[in-house]
């Protein structure tokens, strides 16, 4: 069973699932749903689009660079088929798993270390914003004001000469 890449977002395309396209120079492309196809047909950039493999390597969403990948690759040469090497990959299959998913988590953790502080600064700021919908009036009442205390003055009354309307 041959698994194929998507051209466009590069998730796999498993067999009977998914377009083939045949370009006229007889350059096959494969797309896994017709989302990627109508992308391809609009002349979009895979780089640019956000929610493929491409923007997300290039813009430093997952990781690009790993030994892990390696084993991931196409290869057209026939093996020849030994049980002992065939459990011994299997064993192999399960470890290179393991050590991919610690490292794109370890990746992601570096990822979101400046987020949480940024997360923290936008909620204490939006407390700070909306503190009456958090306290009940009484409390804020009670609580010494952050403005200086008003001053009553006594405005003295107008005087009946000024009154009086003006003269033509």
């Amino acid at each position: 069973m041959r698994l194929e890449k998507c051209w466009f977002c590069s998730s796999t395309v498993y067999p009977g699932h998914g377009i083939q396209f045949v370009r006229n120079d007889a350059k096959i492309f494969r797309f896994c749903r017709s989302k990627c196809h109508k992308n391809f047909k609009m002349k979009r950039n895979p780089r640019k689009v956000q929610w493929t493999k491409a923007y997300r390597r290039l813009h430093g969403k997952d990781m690009t660079q790993d030994s892990t990948f390696e084993f991931e690759r196409k290869r057209n040469r026939p093996e020849r088929y030994n049980r002992i090497v065939a459990e011994n990959t299997l064993k192999a299959i399960k470890t290179i798993d393991k050590v991919r998913v610690e490292r794109e988590a370890r990746h992601h953790k570096r990822r979101m270390m400046g987020k949480k502080s940024k997360e923290q600064k936008e909620a204490a700021k939006e407390v700070e914003q909306s503190i009456h919908m958090v306290r009940a009036p009484a409390a804020l009442q009670q609580e010494s004001p952050r403005t200086l205390p008003k001053i009553k003055v006594k405005v003295a009354q107008p005087t009946a000469e000024e009154n009086q309307p003006m003269e033509e």
